[in-house]
């Protein structure tokens, strides 16, 4: 796991990864004009950890929206250089997530 968190034994001295908790892994929705528009397709987008992988991001909605997933597309976004003057700075990087609930599902809170 991507994201998991290390926990080390002190007995044995063993590590282990455990998965974050989901609130943690889905930062918020993104709602754009494009987002709106595939809702209709029963998909919808979300702003994620950038360490999380598909599988995670997938059990994270299940559990979070309480709806199932038939499949996760993630994009990574690279932040942009901005300038204002001399100075020099730069967006964050951000990760994505389109997901798509299977036939007959939807995610009440998002609805528009």
């Amino acid at each position: 796991m991507a994201t998991g968190i290390k926990v080390k034994n002190s007995k044995t001295g063993t590590i282990t990864s455990a998965s974050p908790k989901p609130e943690f892994l889905v930062k918020k929705s993104w709602i754009s004009e494009k987002a709106g528009r595939i809702m209709a397709d029963r998909q919808y987008v979300f702003i994620v950890d950038r360490r999380a992988n598909k599988s995670e991001v997938k059990k994270a909605i299940q559990s979070l929206y309480k709806v199932k997933v038939s499949g996760v597309n993630i994009i990574e976004v690279k932040g942009k250089t901005k300038r204002l003057g001399r100075s020099v700075g730069r967006t964050p990087d951000y990760k994505k997530a389109i997901v798509t609930l299977r036939e007959g599902e939807k995610i009440e809170a998002l609805a528009v």
